[in-house]
């Protein structure tokens, strides 16, 4: 299963997500943001490679859905309600990853 993760300039939470799911079996992940000036700024070629979206906050999911419509059609694209809080790797922001993504795709 591809699965992305998606915030807004994929520098905390997205990457975060991204490093705890990455060595899960059955799972291939990568992480992209909402933003022009993101480390890896979403494409339509990662949205068309993932199966499963996830998004930190509904405001991404609202772009990804503006701005991309036509490939997301038919895609799971679940919102985390995660907000700008955390830094890369912070234990808390690393607790509720593990929790809900494992929680919507049936891995705990």
């Amino acid at each position: 299963m591809n699965v992305l993760f998606i915030c807004s300039k994929n520098q905390w939470r997205s990457p975060t997500a991204e490093q705890v799911w990455r060595r899960q079996a059955g799972l291939s992940v990568r992480s992209a943001g909402t933003s022009p000036n993101a480390r890896h700024p979403v494409s339509e070629k990662d949205l068309a490679w993932a199966d499963v979206v996830f998004a930190m906050e509904e405001k991404h999911k609202s772009r990804l859905l503006a701005d991309y419509r036509d490939v997301l059609d038919g895609k799971a694209i679940h919102v985390l309600d995660i907000p700008d809080d955390y830094r890369y790797m912070d234990p808390e922001l690393v607790e509720q990853l593990q929790t809900s993504v494992g929680e919507i795709l049936g891995l705990l």
